[in-house]
């Protein structure tokens, strides 16, 4: 299946730009092996698609390859830390672009999810103070009962 190249055929298609930043990243096939008959530009916009539009691997339209092998290429990609590596890519050259560094140099910190030393022991609730009631093993075989 040819893809055109003048026009996109779903909105998560990548563009010819896109294309050739991402091809670097992506594994080359083997010398020794037979051709590759699977266009990975091709895998990538279904994996896109997919993402995008939020529908099951078996529900991929025809105009991608076979979900299966959609699939396959995934777990590679996965294994091969290959979604990090672009995000990753992406987020420095976009930071260079406008003149920021690469890495950045400073983090931040949310205070509320850091717990106080002494947390437990401030403050007062009456709720608390009154001591609860476990059922005994006779009284949850009949709740049991009753339920079942």
């Amino acid at each position: 299946m040819a893809i055109e190249k003048k026009t996109k055929r779903y909105p998560s298609d990548l563009t010819d730009e896109e294309w050739v930043a991402l091809e670097v990243f992506l594994p080359q096939p083997a010398k020794r092996r037979r051709k590759p008959t699977t266009d990975l530009r091709e895998v990538v916009n279904a994996l896109r698609y997919m993402v995008r539009s939020g529908c099951e691997w078996r529900m991929l339209p025809i105009h991608f390859p076979p979900w299966q092998t959609v699939y396959w290429w995934f777990r590679r990609f996965v294994r091969l830390l290959l979604f990090r590596t672009i995000h990753d890519v992406a987020l420095m050259t976009d930071r260079e672009r406008v003149g920021r560094e690469a890495s950045p140099t400073a983090g931040v910190i949310d205070s509320q999810t850091i717990k106080a030393p002494m947390a437990e022991k401030r403050g007062y609730d009456a709720g608390k103070s009154a001591p609860r009631r476990r059922a005994s093993s006779m009284e949850e075989g009949s709740i049991r009962g009753v339920v079942d």
